[in-house]
């Protein structure tokens, strides 16, 4: 047996079949033991495999959370297939070009996403097979996902498989068009899942895997509350998977429910995207579910987005026994480290990283010195490059002299004498303003610790004297409350130099991100400037 996710993941389902794996629902919806869910995957791998997907072909997951997302994922690697991950908040133009660039043979999507999908799938050349979750009724060109698991075996009698088979994760970022960053399943294995040990020695040997399983109680329960469509999610659940663990996933985000699952399931470890996901498991903690029982929680992590400290001390203080971490990471380098316990708006956010990642000048690719800022890095196992995009590919991952692959970050950063790197911010959202640079994460910091902010985006705005301003645009938490300008510079000014305080504040209904939390940097400059210079 080699590195390979899917027998893995089998290697699993033989040691502890009978163990619950998957729980779906606000009201339990679906409960799956490990060898239903091998043999419900089972069914969809066969079915894609008679509809003509093989190896190294890709199938697009168009689908919110449920069991079927994660049944179709193991399906894809089961046959070898490539699932690939699609935003279901994309609009037709967008999953048209999503479906074309990743050359999808094969697209599981919601009922709900029908007309998007009617628009998009027949702009893509190579997509020829379409499977629709719902009812039992078919749309377009479609069968229904209960006659692709119908006509398919429960039986494992598939080929062998390799180290080198491939998983897809499709990124956004915060800027330009979405890019898929192709990961080898062994890389994928140590960089993105741990290596079957998160927080502890990785396996040594594929096998060592289901011994470790074997031999291990099932006290854990996962969470991952963010949608399944971000990488971050459906990582967590595989590493709940690789741990012959319980997970469990809801269809949506719903603060309550969420409370309430913890409570019913006894969720050990939770996994969301920063203040937009925390805030509201705060505001509900301490309001309409005050009392639920949290108890069980060991560990609550946030990804894709740094959690504030304000955030933070108030769930904190409502669950007072739980670990907070901030992790760090993306989709082109997997678990990079976590934040130390003196990060926060005065010293940055600053990560113990594991000792494959380093900060590097991004035109020699040698280390820095300490002090001086470089790009975040990261050797090893390492994704091959970007599917599609040989240019971009060349640009973000190089080889040392030595031959070991890196792929290079967007992320600004230093490293201090003790090797703790704190990071800057991305380099494209860095405001000039009079030569000084601003990251935009160090000024939301310190304007979310004002009592009237419920959530913000900082963006740089043209200025005639300076170059740019910082402009703040701010989500309140009473939409009856108000805030000044001067009141915010007031609250700044303790907290941030001069040059980093707001010049120009917007105030908005709604801050705009992605389902995951992540900040549209976009809409927030596009809002910011129009502010700044009304016509």
């Amino acid at each position: 047996m080699e590195y390979n996710l899917a027998d893995l993941f089998e290697s699993v389902v033989d040691a502890v079949p009978d163990r619950e794996a998957l729980v779906y629902g606000f009201d339990s919806e679906r409960r799956l033991t490990y060898a239903e869910l091998d043999a419900a995957a089972n069914r969809i791998g066969h079915h894609l495999a008679a509809a003509g997907v093989g190896p190294g072909q890709h199938v697009g997951l168009h689908l919110f959370n449920g069991v079927e997302y994660l049944q179709t994922a193991l399906a894809c690697l089961k046959i070898r297939a490539v699932p690939v991950n699609v935003n279901y908040r994309y609009v037709a133009e967008e999953l048209a070009y999503l479906y074309q660039d990743a050359d999808l043979v094969a697209l599981i999507h919601d009922a709900e996403f029908d007309d998007r999908v009617a628009k998009a799938a027949g702009r893509c050349v190579t997509l020829r097979h379409v499977v629709r979750v719902g009812d039992d009724t078919t749309g377009p060109a479609a069968v229904s996902f209960q006659q692709a698991e119908a006509s398919g075996s429960p039986e494992r009698d598939f080929g062998p498989r390799s180290a080198d088979d491939q998983f897809i994760i499709y990124t956004g970022g915060t800027t330009g068009m979405p890019k898929g960053v192709m990961w080898r399943a062994e890389d994928l294995f140590f960089s993105g899942l741990g290596g079957g040990a998160p927080t502890g020695e990785p396996v040594r040997r594929p096998a060592e895997l289901a011994e470790r399983v074997a031999a291990s109680g099932d006290g854990l329960v996962f969470f991952p509350t963010a949608p399944l469509m971000h990488g971050t999610s459906t990582l967590t659940a595989f590493i709940g998977f690789f741990f012959g663990q319980k997970v469990v996933i809801h269809r949506k985000f719903v603060p309550e429910e969420v409370l309430r699952t913890i409570e019913r399931e006894r969720v050990t470890s939770v996994s969301l995207v920063g203040d937009a996901m925390l805030r509201p498991l705060t505001d509900a903690l301490g309001g309409p579910v005050k009392g639920v029982d949290c108890s069980s929680l060991l560990t609550l992590s946030s990804s894709g987005a740094i959690l504030s400290d304000t955030v933070r001390a108030q769930f904190q203080a409502l669950v007072p026994n739980v670990l907070i971490l901030n992790n760090f990471g993306s989709s082109e380098s997997g678990f990079n480290g976590t934040a130390t316990d003196d990060s926060g708006p005065r010293r940055g956010f600053r990560l113990k990283v594991n000792p494959r990642t380093a900060v590097v000048d991004p035109d020699t690719h040698l280390p820095v010195a300490p002090g001086q800022t470089g790009h975040l890095a990261q050797r090893g196992h390492v994704p091959l490059g970007y599917y599609n995009d040989p240019e971009k590919t060349a640009r973000t991952f190089f080889r040392d002299a030595s031959g070991e692959r890196w792929v290079l970050l967007g992320d600004l950063a230093t490293v201090d004498d003790d090797g703790i790197v704190t990071v800057l911010g991305r380099g494209s959202q860095c405001i000039n303003t009079g030569g000084e640079k601003v990251f935009p994460e160090e000024v939301e910091e310190a304007v979310k610790s004002h009592p009237h902010v419920y959530d913000v985006l900082v963006a740089g705005v043209p200025d005639p004297r300076w170059g740019s301003h910082v402009a703040a645009v701010v989500q309140l938490r009473d939409t009856e409350g108000t805030l000044t300008l001067t009141d915010l510079q007031t609250h700044c000014r303790t907290r941030l130099a001069g040059y980093k305080i707001p010049r120009t504040l917007v105030i908005t209904p709604q801050i705009h991100r992605s389902p995951s939390g992540k900040a549209d940097y976009r809409w927030a400059a596009a809002i910011a400037m129009a502010a700044a210079n009304p016509t």
